[in-house]
């Protein structure tokens, strides 16, 4: 794989989203205060990211491992998703925004589930800009998820096991069919992936701020993506 020179607009960027709960707890305000200000974040990244010519933007929304949160607070985050697809929807579709899912997020019930289902089917034709959404995901769960569909062929004989490579495993990935994640970002001064695209970011650069995610705006964003552009991407060379 060859080298890449700075200069370049990634095109491909996911972020993870944290601090949403600390933004809150420093203002003495609920939690949901804090979701729905990093909704209005998640705005704004989307609106920048527009602008710097990025291809793919994806968001780590909710994690498999975030159902270990009290009740409350994930009714919450389910209603807050709910009310930004109504919001959002029409505005997505003027800017051309197509949007894809990925993660169980059949578990967050018919309702809503019907609701995702008909934003996906109402951007589908957009191409400016693909907006992919992890909800209830796992990269864990994922990579075993593609080497069981594999194990499924092989046995089948449909699959040659020799034929099983990094290729073909990709292709059974949810973000199959995606550019390659360029620049992998996480907001709040965590620094770890916390199983978000572990396959996918096998050669991303990653980009760890303080800033909580409910402070991270256009100016952040395109500063990202200008320390993106001034780094040498060697791909394990040198």
């Amino acid at each position: 794989m060859p080298g890449q020179a700075g200069g370049a607009v990634p095109r491909h960027v996911a972020i993870i989203m944290d601090g949403n709960g600390r933004w809150a707890d420093q203002r003495g305000l609920p939690r949901v205060a804090g979701h729905r200000a990093g909704a209005e974040a998640v705005r704004k990244t989307l609106r920048a990211a527009g602008e710097c010519g990025v291809d793919t933007l994806t968001l780590y929304a909710f994690s498999s491992e975030n159902w270990r949160r009290p009740e409350g607070e994930i009714n919450d985050l389910k209603g807050l998703l709910g009310y930004y697809l109504e919001r959002e929807l029409d505005t997505l579709a003027k800017e051309g925004v197509r949007l894809k899912l990925i993660g169980d997020y059949g578990a967050f019930g018919p309702e809503l589930v019907a609701r995702l289902d008909r934003a996906v089917e109402r951007l589908a034709e957009n191409s400016r800009l693909t907006l992919v959404v992890a909800l209830n995901y796992g990269s864990r769960s994922e990579i075993a998820g593609a080497a069981r569909e594999l194990a499924r062929k092989a046995s089948e004989g449909t699959l040659d096991p020799s034929a099983i490579d990094e290729e073909a495993l990709a292709a059974e990935l949810q973000t199959a069919g995606l550019p390659d994640l360029d620049l992998l970002i996480r907001t709040s001064g965590e620094v770890r992936l916390s199983n978000f695209l572990l396959w996918q970011a096998a050669y991303s650069e990653m980009l760890f701020t303080p800033v909580l995610w409910p402070d991270f705006d256009e100016t952040a964003f395109k500063a990202a993506v200008a320390e993106f552009a001034a780094r040498q991407r060697r791909f394990g060379g040198r």
